[in-house]
């Protein structure tokens, strides 16, 4: 069965949408904040997935219809086959987003999609160049495995990747509370862009949020402290090379400094921030300091 490409059909309204925000900026800067440069290296980077995945699908195709030979059960195309893969696809979805900030190897390809200091839906399309050259695809093979034909596991991948595009706004504030409770929204994805302390490593979801509050990785967005975007270290560069591959450049660098095997490996698949000497820190890090200060600045009131 032949499946249309979500995103296919939804370019248009990714272009009108960028051009509503834009126009919202003229108004109401706070609510849609542009730069020429910074759009520029976002749709480059957008276009670089595009034309990467191209090349790439052949080889991720064939090794998903090979892994479905051995499907547990034939799913098939029935209608409840497009509900469940909706929850399946996105559970997927929340583990490959949490294991790629978790593991620097995997980090590393999707760090470009948070390199951005602005918020807006042209950061949506700043999109990974590399990830499907680590394997980023496989957890995706699950899916596969469990008996979800290709047709129906990419298309619902372009369902997902369609959603999230408009979630990355400040243009829209809260929603209805009961939205807010099960969906992913702009608030709850400015905070997974967002690198204040608090708020790093939290809110992974694709379509629902669901999944963040069962696995103990919500944080809401507090309106007493503003998202500030980017990430930990920011590049402060436009150039769509150093976005794909500062990080590879940093992994192998480390590589050639390490001084034993154990050090090579944490490098390589520890958390990002993770070094030898303890002179840089992981968000684990980042968040045990601030949790430290705000108690002393709590102690020191108390007196």
């Amino acid at each position: 069965m032949q499946l249309p490409d979500p995103v296919t059909f939804a370019i248009p309204a990714f272009v009108l949408l960028i051009l509503i925000e834009t126009a919202i900026g003229r108004y109401a800067p706070k609510k849609s904040n542009y730069e020429m440069h910074d759009s520029a290296a976002s749709l480059l980077m957008g276009l670089g997935n595009f034309a990467i995945g191209l090349v790439n699908f052949g080889i991720v195709g064939a090794v998903a219809l090979w892994v479905y030979q051995y499907r547990l059960f034939d799913i098939g195309y029935h209608w409840w086959a497009f509900v469940l893969i909706l929850f399946a696809e996105d559970f997927v979805y929340y583990w490959f987003h949490r294991l790629s900030h978790e593991h620097r190897i995997w980090w590393a390809a999707h760090i470009n999609h948070h390199s951005s200091q602005y918020y807006n839906l042209t950061t949506a399309l700043r999109q990974t160049w590399t990830g499907a050259f680590i394997g980023t695809w496989i957890p995706w093979l699950l899916l596969s495995f469990i008996g979800f034909p290709l047709a129906l596991i990419l298309f619902q991948k372009g369902i997902s990747l369609v959603y999230q595009f408009w979630i990355h706004t400040e243009a829209i504030d809260r929603m209805w509370k009961p939205v807010e409770a099960v969906m992913n929204t702009p608030s709850h994805h400015r905070v997974h862009h967002a690198t204040n302390p608090k708020y790093l490593d939290a809110n992974y979801a694709g379509i629902f949020i669901i999944w963040d509050k069962l696995f103990g990785s919500f944080v809401p967005e507090d309106k007493a402290e503003p998202c500030r975007y980017g990430i930990v270290k920011q590049i402060a560069s436009f150039n769509p090379l150093i976005i794909a591959f500062h990080e590879w450049v940093g992994i192998f660098s480390d590589l050639f400094h390490a001084k034993s095997f154990k050090a090579a490996f944490m490098y390589i698949f520890g958390p990002p921030g993770w070094s030898e000497d303890g002179s840089r820190l992981t968000s684990r890090m980042i968040k045990e300091r601030e949790r430290i200060r705000l108690a002393g600045q709590t102690a020191d009131a108390a007196d």
